[in-house]
């Protein structure tokens, strides 16, 4: 089943529960997946995104609510901050696991040693390589972290 078809299959489910924090937010997700497909018509490339391109969308979605989570830490709005964290435990049910900072430096150490790369040049290889084979079970900022530092040695 593709992501997309858990994406609705979920949505029709809660839906049917009348559970509205996972209506909005799986309202939320197709949303995005929509907007995605209609610029990508836009710039004559009528395919639909793939399960790829929908793990990245979502690992923006979290990225937002966490920035927003820090605005209202900063303006003490517990009751939205509350909404955020819900909203990305609903989207992180269909992520892949995420990766835990040592499996993802270990990784990123393999990278460099096979290919070789130890300049700080270089993180754009390795910021690609993860994009591609890692999207959505390594965070980005953390793994962006860890290379500068790797790069650095």
């Amino acid at each position: 089943m593709s992501l997309r078809e858990q994406i609705d299959a979920k949505y029709k489910s809660s839906v049917k529960s009348k559970n509205t924090n996972e209506i909005n937010t799986l309202r939320l997700i197709k949303s995005a997946i929509q907007n995605q497909e209609i610029e990508n018509r836009s710039v004559n490339n009528p395919i639909e995104i793939n399960d790829q391109q929908i793990l990245g969308l979502m690992q923006n979605l979290i990225k937002q609510r966490r920035d927003s989570i820090e605005s209202f830490k900063s303006a003490n709005r517990t009751d939205l901050i509350e909404i955020e964290n819900k909203e990305i435990e609903i989207i992180n049910q269909f992520l892949p696991k995420q990766l835990n900072e040592e499996e993802t430096k270990k990784i990123i150490v393999n990278f460099l040693k096979d290919n070789n790369l130890s300049s700080l040049k270089d993180m754009g290889k390795v910021m690609n390589y993860l994009k591609s084979n890692y999207t959505g079970s390594v965070e980005m900022r953390l793994a962006g972290k860890l290379a500068k530092e790797l790069l650095n040695i």
